[in-house]
């Protein structure tokens, strides 16, 4: 009787739980939508103090993270649940560390931002703005999808990636040329390459998440290989063997938080 008793009781508090890890993962998703917004208006707008508060939101964004990997923990050990809700609980976790990924390359972003700032214009930024409102436009979607459980939805943000891959082999292009042109902008394009390559990781991000969708909605993973563009300067391609891969600030991550530390 009193198993019986306790059980509506039970399944409340475990809906309730759920529904806290999944309004957590919305602040999250706000925190890292925010935080690339305002990281490539910085950059667009030369905005030191755009680019210093994005810095400084990270540390919100990290422990919203911890939290989050706290909460699934505790409801998996707690709760032991299986099938729709175990799926969700697990894609939940993968998304709270994808979260944190992008306000890291976001943060970063606002870095290379400062250090344009402080130099003469570049005239590719605008290029690199371009591609940065489509890489929001896809985080954006890959969230919403991930909170309506729409799996065409995300289906179609895994697809569209192929469009920021092309949007970073042309602004790739276009930061070598410009620095093969003059090379004493060598510097800031070096700074333009870094942010144009976290932003295609960005995009990489939302692919993920969007995979996350449709495996908590569908049961099973995305296993069809995702369309790629074309091999170009970016990737290393033939077009520029000397160019080689572009950069990308996801090795200097703990170089970050390292510096976060010790200020």
């Amino acid at each position: 009787m009193g198993t019986m008793d306790n059980g509506p009781h039970i399944v409340s508090a475990f809906d309730e739980e759920l529904m806290g890890i999944r309004a957590k993962l919305a602040e999250m998703g706000g925190v890292a939508e925010q935080m690339l917004a305002d990281a490539i208006v910085g950059v667009e707008r030369r905005d030191i103090e755009l680019c210093e508060q994005v810095v400084a939101r990270d540390r919100r964004l990290d422990r919203l993270e911890q939290e989050a990997e706290e909460q699934v923990i505790q409801l998996i050990a707690l709760r032991a649940p299986v099938a729709t809700d175990l799926r969700l609980l697990v894609a939940s976790m993968k998304m709270s560390s994808t979260l944190e990924r992008v306000g890291d390359l976001s943060k970063s972003i606002a870095r290379r931002g400062l250090d344009l700032s402080r130099d003469r214009p570049m005239p590719i930024t605008s290029s690199i703005a371009r591609m940065g409102r489509e890489t929001q436009r896809q985080l954006s979607d890959a969230l919403d999808a991930f909170a309506s459980r729409d799996v065409d939805a995300a289906i179609s943000v895994w697809r569209r990636d192929v469009e920021i891959d092309g949007l970073y082999n042309s602004v790739f292009r276009e930061l070598i040329t410009y620095m093969m042109e003059d090379p004493r902008t060598i510097t800031l394009g070096s700074h333009g390459l870094f942010i144009a390559k976290n932003l295609e990781r960005i995009g990489d991000h939302a692919t993920h998440l969007a995979e996350l969708t449709y495996y908590v909605a569908v049961g099973e993973p995305l296993t069809e290989e995702r369309p790629r563009g074309p091999r170009g300067y970016g990737d290393g391609g033939a077009a520029s063997p000397a160019a080689g891969d572009a950069p990308s600030d996801d090795a200097a991550s703990s170089d970050d938080a390292k510096t976060d530390n010790e200020s």
